[in-house]
């Protein structure tokens, strides 16, 4: 393409470019300005000399990292929140999209997608608050159990019950987000492939089997490298609220490790260490992701 026709294409789409402006800086501002603070991680940090002013510890930041006592459970309670959330949330909003696809009420999908949606504008501030009422001890839902005589549960003072709830509040928050997305994809599909197979006899099964899901698997793929970079992201906001004395050693994170060691220890240092850890580990992720994408469903992200 040439220089003249690019930026043609520029000035006939200018108006989508401008929309993108302000998103590209808020990324820039937030992600790639602060970049340089992660000397920190090589810092014993002084806030009258500021980051370079400060003496260096060369890797003694890190050496303490993996010899800090709450790091590896830290480190082992994201990796099994995360994946959890990961294995069991990434189908749920394929699985809506494939159901609402087959729907031919258009009153009653919008109706879904608008119920379904909702909660995603939601803080977990607000989700917080409405989750330790409902799952309190005394409750709506323990309530409504003693009502058809089943015993109370202890929902977010036991560590097995405390990872359920955060794994079904996570996907009921976010599973309609990612079904608008899927639901996207589908209308892309192009309708003469269903009246070609509906000629050649296929049911709403096949049709289905080899025409939808083929249709979504790009979107798939690209989702999933997406998740892949998140998956030491088990969920900051979300445990941060809801955590409590009772289930702390299995709901400690590195995030809010992180925040532990940075506001209570002051050892900037160090927490810097660990969340340039949890990047590099992270970014691997994504380039593993990519790989698998590239090499068995053909689909290149970049």
């Amino acid at each position: 393409m040439t220089g003249g026709k690019f930026w043609k294409r520029i000035k006939r789409s200018r108006q989508l470019h401008w929309i993108i402006l302000l998103p590209m800086a808020f990324i820039v501002f937030f992600n790639f300005v602060p970049m340089p603070g992660i000397a920190l991680a090589w810092k014993r940090y002084i806030a009258t000399k500021g980051i370079y002013g400060s003496p260096s510890v060369g890797w003694d930041n890190f050496k303490a990292l993996f010899s800090y006592p709450m790091f590896w459970p830290a480190f082992w309670n994201t990796l099994s929140i995360a994946c959890l959330k990961l294995a069991i949330g990434f189908p749920v909003p394929i699985l809506t999209a494939l159901l609402l696809n087959e729907v031919g009420s258009k009153a009653f999908k919008k109706t879904a997608q608008t119920l379904m949606y909702l909660p995603y504008f939601l803080s977990w501030v607000v989700l917080g608050g409405i989750i330790m009422s409902l799952f309190s001890l005394d409750g709506g839902i323990n309530s409504l159990l003693q009502a058809v005589g089943f015993p109370p549960v202890f929902w977010l003072g036991k560590a097995g019950w405390f990872i359920f709830m955060l794994v079904f509040t996570e996907i009921w928050k976010n599973f309609g987000y990612g079904t608008i997305i899927y639901l996207a994809a589908l209308t892309g599909i192009d309708k003469n492939l269903y009246e070609a197979a509906a000629i050649d006899g296929a049911g709403r099964w096949k049709q289905t089997l080899h025409i939808t899901v083929p249709g979504v698997l790009p979107i798939a793929a690209l989702m999933g490298i997406l998740n892949l970079g998140t998956v030491l992201n088990a969920g900051f906001e979300q445990i941060f609220i809801l955590n409590n004395a009772l289930v702390a050693e299995r709901a400690t994170i590195i995030d809010t490790l992180v925040y532990d060691v940075t506001f209570a220890d002051r050892n900037y240092g160090m927490a810097t260490a660990m969340n340039l850890f949890k990047s590099v580990i992270s970014f691997a992720l994504i380039l593993s992701g990519w790989f698998l994408a590239n090499r068995y469903s053909d689909y290149r992200v970049f």
